[in-house]
């Protein structure tokens, strides 16, 4: 590690919505000057300086490059759940950032494009990693790859994070099907990842670049325990009290797919999960005893 003081960076955060917020919270103040971009209105808070502005607009982001930037998170969420809506936060964003880097001849110590894990079409319940066949039949996952491919192509060092599906607070969907007894047993595999270890995954690649050491240029981020989706039904019917007996019977959702994601690359960069399964992360959710891995 170098052992020479080093300077505060700046960060511009685009999209900066909850998980941009989460990510803010682990960047301390002393080392890292945040810019949160998003296209409604926020006030100021300790750690985040916001800017307003829509990034699918082809000159919205010229203001916010007029200075220098060390690290920019491009963390979008549509607009509208459509192809178009899709193509306007990923594809256009990514494209109008890039253009807008090479127009100021900027280069940024890292670029890092917050993508999913829905780029991946398997449906055999097969594991798939940083090098699997990426052949979504989504549009969500087509433009994700789209958007992928302008970043990589970029020329600006950059690490693309393939997050699983995010559940944590505000992010409560399954509890509340669980709950109304509307989930479906299904025999598909699914995995997940905590919306503080997808802002801890952030905020350790960051530092990671801040102080030098090597990133690969992608990493799939999802927790430790791939699991059917009946396997975490019934988990959480047994915790809530709900009677297993009333949930739809087994079916394949393609629309997520069937897969077992493996994070074995992201483990070996030294990221230390909080919540390393399903278990620890609902239970905590739930207010239960015990479930998060002490992080130091």
């Amino acid at each position: 590690m170098n052992s020479e003081k080093l300077l505060p960076l700046s960060v511009l955060i685009l999209g900066c919505g909850d998980l941009g917020q989460r990510l803010a919270a682990q960047l301390p103040v002393d080392q890292y000057r945040i810019v949160g971009v998003r296209r409604s209105p926020a006030v100021d808070t300790p750690s985040i300086t916001y800017r307003q502005c829509d990034l699918s607009q082809p000159d919205a982001l010229r203001p916010l490059l007029m200075e220098p930037v060390d690290v920019i998170v491009i963390t979008m969420t549509p607009d509208e759940r459509s192809d178009a809506g899709y193509r306007r936060a990923y594809v256009d964003t990514c494209k109008h950032l890039v253009e807008g880097l090479k127009s100021r001849h900027q280069t940024p110590r890292l670029l890092v494009f917050v993508s999913s894990t829905g780029v991946y079409g398997q449906q055999d319940g097969s594991w798939v990693d940083e090098t699997s066949p990426t052949e979504p039949d989504s549009f969500s996952g087509q433009r994700l790859l789209e958007a992928e491919a302008i970043i990589r192509e970029s020329g600006f060092p950059h690490c693309i994070v393939r997050f699983s599906g995010i559940y944590g607070p505000g992010r409560t969907r399954l509890i509340e099907q669980v709950r109304q007894g509307l989930a479906v047993l299904s025999a598909a595999f699914t995995n997940r990842i905590h919306a503080d270890d997808c802002a801890g995954v952030l905020a350790h690649l960051i530092d990671k670049a801040r102080r030098g050491l090597e990133l690969d240029s992608l990493y799939l981020a999802t927790d430790s325990t791939p699991a059917p989706m009946a396997e975490v039904v019934n988990w959480l019917a047994m915790q809530l009290k709900v009677d297993r007996a009333v949930f739809a019977p087994d079916r394949i959702d393609s629309e997520r797919g069937n897969k077992r994601c493996a994070n074995q690359r992201l483990l070996n960069s030294g990221y230390r999960l909080r919540y390393p399964g399903y278990q620890q992360g609902y239970a905590a959710l739930l207010g239960l005893q015990g479930t998060a891995t002490d992080v130091p």
